[in-house]
């Protein structure tokens, strides 16, 4: 790729020890921006360190972090020009299952750490009419068993990216929507992980009903983990998402987050059901 001409605009992108947080800061750093890229501890930001990004330790449910995240882009003197929601982890398991602790780590992750780095960086968007993409996922339009926790999250994400649009728009900032479907990255492979440890704590009635479901989901990972798009596909999506004059107000990454949130808009929800199901339907565990 052709380095394009340094730009005097800083972007933040939360979320980018790994996966597409860490490839969105390379590409936007390709691109000629000057990255912040925010990492949870100074190892995980050693490979990305260059002349363009600089890593940061941010950990997105830490509001001393998040303030003096937002004192430096105060005192930095460069406009901010986006802010990458990027920060997530998948928490999957049957509503009945997922341990309350489990379902606040999810909202604390990947919404409300969302929310308060948002509310931070407002003032300074404000200054530079800057903008803000949201990472929110195929599963903030389609909830599937087990994910009720993290398309809860992100269902929550995607109503308060609407309102904050509308409030934002007349003031000069514009606010964007990134829906991926399956990527490879690291947070598939440690959702897997979570899961297996919520099943391993099931009662066996609780593994009588949901057992196969739960190694069917697994299995399902698995081909997102082999089959999904690569993370720095996804990079160039979000990369665009956020600096593109005329941004659209919603993108998708990968042919079945296209497919599914249409499917989403036009089926009835009973049909959209069976054909969930029957995705999931040769995944199952046979009966022996």
């Amino acid at each position: 790729m052709t380095t394009s001409p340094e730009k005097s605009e800083l972007i933040l992108v939360t979320g980018a020890s790994t996966g597409m947080g860490a490839a969105t800061a390379r590409e936007l750093a390709a691109r000629g921006y000057y990255v912040l890229a925010g990492v949870r501890r100074e190892i995980d930001g050693r490979s990305l360190e260059s002349s363009r990004i600089r890593p940061v330790i941010l950990d997105v449910t830490e509001p001393e972090q998040i303030a003096d995240l937002a004192a430096l882009i105060d005192t930095d003197g460069r406009p901010l020009r986006a802010v990458v929601n990027n920060a997530g982890i998948a928490v999957n398991a049957p509503v009945e299952v997922l341990p309350m602790q489990e379902w606040r780590r999810q909202f604390d992750v990947n919404f409300f750490g969302h929310i308060e780095v948002t509310k931070a960086m407002i003032p300074a968007l404000l200054k530079s009419h800057g903008r803000v993409v949201m990472i929110s996922s195929l599963g903030g339009r389609l909830a599937q068993p087990t994910y009720g926790a993290y398309s809860g999250s992100k269902y929550a994400l995607e109503g308060v990216s609407d309102a904050l649009r509308r409030e934002l728009a007349p003031h000069g900032v514009t606010v964007v929507i990134v829906e991926p479907g399956a990527v490879r990255t690291e947070m598939v492979g440690r959702g897997g992980i979570t899961l297996k440890k919520v099943a391993a704590d099931m009662t066996d009635e609780q593994e009588r009903r949901y057992g196969g479901l739960m190694q069917a989901i697994l299995a399902q990972s698995e081909g997102f983990l082999r089959d999904g798009v690569d993370a720095s596909h996804a990079a160039e999506t979000i990369a665009t998402a956020a600096t593109v004059s005329r941004p659209r107000t919603r993108y998708t990454i990968g042919r079945d987050a296209a497919l599914l949130t249409r499917l989403a808009r036009i089926l009835p929800d009973r049909l959209l059901d069976r054909v969930l199901a029957a995705a999931l339907r040769p995944l199952f565990p046979r009966s022996r």
